[in-house]
């Protein structure tokens, strides 16, 4: 997706949050919701980047919107791919079925040191929707996630609130399956009560496996309107 973004001219940067992916070496129960949103904003700043479509997913809609907050004059457009969008006190996991926080607390016991949450089986990319070789890599390349990243709620001042949002909903998949409920679907219909530039995706909750193309074509069509 990041590549197919460049080729529309844009400047892309993939910054990866502490204990996640490359960086799964840095994580531990010291990790929280604050760590993710320091992460984007010491990118903003360091790169001194003005002028920033900032885009979140999935979870990343809550370290996302800490940032915007607090560099709000570095940002033009804030884009939710079908992500978590929080007020200020809350949490993912006051954002996300009670079940979810159960199965994510019983992983971290399970895995014996109390913090270390894996991705329950029901949001893994579903089969049929790309090469299931590509996904089969895609899946193999997750890491465990910091429970307090889920558990450690978001500072909003009020600044995020005045800035462009929008909003992309991911319409493929059956995301509440085992989880008790799809946590997307109130946020995505209270960003289209509130005005948000709204669009739609066929295609699962991990529209940068399933359709990397089609997602920067939206994502390149929401930041020329601005």
């Amino acid at each position: 997706m990041a590549r197919a973004l460049r080729e529309r001219g844009h400047d892309v940067f993939t910054p990866t949050l502490t204990g996640m992916g490359e960086r799964a070496h840095l994580g531990g129960p010291e990790i929280g919701l604050a760590t993710h949103v320091e992460d984007v904003i010491a990118v903003l700043e360091l790169e001194d980047l003005h002028g920033v479509v900032l885009c979140g997913h999935s979870y990343g809609g809550m370290p996302v919107s800490g940032a915007a907050d607090l560099a709000a004059e570095r940002i033009t457009l804030v884009i939710y791919i079908d992500a978590l969008v929080p007020s200020d006190g809350q949490s993912a996991f006051d954002l996300l079925p009670d079940e979810f926080a159960d199965l994510a607390r019983a992983s971290a016991v399970e895995h014996g040191d109390g913090w270390r949450v894996a991705i329950p089986p029901s949001l893994l990319p579903p089969p049929g929707w790309t090469a299931e070789d590509e996904r089969a890599r895609y899946i193999a390349r997750l890491r465990v996630q910091p429970l307090a990243t889920f558990a450690e709620t978001v500072r909003i001042t009020g600044a995020l609130q005045l800035l462009p949002r929008a909003f992309i909903r991911c319409t493929g998949g059956d995301l509440g399956r085992d989880i008790g409920g799809d946590p997307i679907a109130p946020i995505a219909t209270r960003a289209q009560r509130d005005g948000w530039s709204y669009r739609e995706l066929l295609a699962p909750h991990d529209p940068q496996l399933t359709d990397p193309a089609g997602t920067a074509a939206v994502l390149d069509e929401l930041a020329a309107g601005v």
